[in-house]
């Protein structure tokens, strides 16, 4: 058919439906479907991820200090909403890395787009039984956990589908980690910033009167993300890399894998764990700390802080996607950690001449701490996960595994890092405050050791080479490829 901008014959078959055609059509072009389209569509989905987590800072701000504050006294319902994600993020990751290998990685993403829309819509309309604020907090609890499962289970099937993508032929060799990167945790951190600014909008348009609204369309946009992927990913097919090179036919040789890949998958497993106990904390918080930094501050204040310090992931995971085809993965990540404790130990030195007197010193100095993070680890542990530490056919379990237990990681950060706060608070000097931050970077040194010693960098196509090699050896070891 020939369409009203077009003076030839446009050719509408998808290329990446079952019946795809070879070439790009301009459709595909403007609607972003192509190759590069086909990454983005199955990565993005961790801008739910992003979302959801960072949302529930302000929203549990709102209802903590403004709303329900007696609802919160004598009990744990604080750390359990901010950490109540991550456990059901970690049953996803696990049960959707085998559902990733075993049934395919696009069943796996459309289920966990459908659970995402679902109990996200149904947190932001929390009510619990009885209407008291107790069973509100109750209620938003137990969706928080159910939200995290499709969020968990996008790391095994929409992240590896997206590094798949990245070793098509039509991919540029020079780009293929930067666009798994900029599909995937530059999605994640773009969230950071979106869901503090929702908050914010909401206070400018409901006013400090009508926090209610507030609180439940900065959850309730959380359902845009997935609904807006569904109807890319109903169009997508099974990564080249899947189809060739799975073992859904044919039971999967756990032992024989671990031991072929268990040290770099431990290495990057504690990496991980390491990088979601500083991340998550230090952002679900920052309105917290920013509240220490400047007390009695107005709601505006602290949301719009917290806004401008999650904006710093941003630059931080740019900047890396630039350089990470030229350095490398590994090093990358070891460059990036090396600067984040640097800027960790430069802030803690500096405190008392920036605070109370220059805040917005203190607060570009937070945010460079965070944004190196992203530079180093944020952008390059999906890709270490992905490329690094096992073959296509038990990428998905592998890829679960390390991600999961890096948002074991995140749970006990989340659920510690008040107590952590309160302890320090406890204590004489800057080390009341500065204290998280010099744990902070003493741990990006440990994971900088870490990834340097015990994890291999990424070549370009790692992981068709690595396919090869993995079925060469299964064959050595006497186990049967032909299925």
């Amino acid at each position: 058919m020939r369409l009203p901008w077009s003076r030839k014959e446009v050719d509408l078959e998808p290329t990446t439906g079952d019946n795809a055609a070879q070439e790009v059509t301009v459709v595909e072009r403007k609607l972003g479907l192509g190759k590069v389209g086909t990454i983005f569509a199955s990565g993005a989905s961790l801008f739910s991820d992003g979302y959801a987590n960072s949302a529930i800072g302000p929203a549990k701000l709102i209802l903590k200090t403004y709303l329900y504050p007696e609802a919160f006294k004598g009990n744990n319902k604080s750390q359990l909403l901010s950490s109540m994600a991550f456990a059901g993020i970690i049953f996803g990751q696990l049960t959707f890395g085998y559902i990733s290998d075993k049934i395919g990685r696009k069943f796996g993403m459309l289920a966990c787009t459908m659970i995402v829309f679902v109990f996200s819509a149904l947190q932001a309309g929390a009510k619990g039984a009885g209407g008291t604020p107790e069973a509100l907090i109750d209620a938003l609890i137990a969706y928080r956990f159910l939200v995290g499962v499709g969020i968990g289970g996008e790391y095994p099937t929409g992240s590896v589908a997206a590094a798949e993508g990245t070793e098509d032929p039509q991919i540029s060799k020079k780009s293929q980690q930067k666009l798994f990167v900029l599909a995937t945790n530059t999605m994640l951190d773009f969230a950071f910033t979106i869901s503090y600014f929702v908050c914010l909008v909401c206070i400018w348009i409901f006013g400090e009167d009508h926090l209610r609204a507030v609180w439940r369309i900065t959850l309730g946009v959380g359902i845009v993300p997935p609904l807006f992927l569904l109807w890319f990913r109903l169009r997508m097919k099974e990564p080249e890399a899947y189809a060739r090179n799975s073992m859904q036919h044919t039971r999967i040789p756990y032992w024989l894998i671990i031991k072929r890949y268990w040290v770099k998958l431990l290495a990057v497993s504690i990496t991980w764990f390491i990088y979601d106990w500083i991340t998550y904390p230090f952002g679900i918080y920052a309105s917290t700390i920013t509240n220490e930094v400047i007390p009695n501050a107005t709601l505006k204040q602290n949301v719009g802080w917290g806004c401008l310090i999650n904006f710093f992931y941003v630059p931080g995971t740019l900047f890396g996607a630039l350089i990470v085809d030229y350095l490398g993965p590994k090093y990358c990540m070891i460059f990036g950690l090396v600067m984040q404790a640097i800027f960790g130990f430069i802030l803690s030195g500096t405190f008392t001449k920036l605070v109370p007197n220059h805040i917005a010193g203190f607060a570009i100095l937070y945010g460079l701490f965070l944004s190196w993070g992203e530079v180093g680890p944020g952008n390059n542990l999906g890709l270490l996960a992905s490329k690094a530490i096992g073959p296509t056919a038990a990428r998905g379990q592998l890829y679960g595994i390390a991600a999961a237990i890096g948002k074991v990681g995140g749970f006990i950060g989340t659920y510690t890092f008040q107590n952590i706060i309160n302890d320090f608070a406890e204590k004489k000097g800057t080390i009341s405050v500065t204290g998280p931050f010099w744990i902070g970077s003493g741990l990006a040194i440990v994971s900088a050791l870490i990834t340097f010693f015990f994890i291999p960098n990424i070549r370009v196509d790692a992981m068709k080479d690595e396919d090869v090699e993995f079925r060469e050896y299964l064959e050595r070891n006497g186990f049967d490829t032909s299925k």
